[in-house]
């Protein structure tokens, strides 16, 4: 057995998947929905980090002082 036959009749992990997915319309428009959601929430979460840690002490939370009055001695 030659490895051109091997190969077409394993299939590799890129043709298994596509077999997965591509194999009713149900399920490739489910996983498109579902990889839209989670690489939408993803990509939320990594701006939502990178903007804290570039305003770390700019922001209202970051401020102690801010909402408390000043006691008097």
């Amino acid at each position: 057995m030659d490895y051109s036959a091997a190969r077409r009749n394993k299939g590799g992990l890129y043709e298994g998947l596509y077999r997965l997915v591509m194999r009713r319309n149900s399920v490739y428009v489910t996983f498109i929905v579902a990889g839209a959601f989670l690489g939408e929430r993803a990509v939320d979460y990594g701006v939502q980090k990178l903007w804290e840690y570039n305003n770390l002490g700019k922001r209202y939370e970051d401020i102690s002082v801010l909402g408390q009055r000043p006691t008097e001695e």
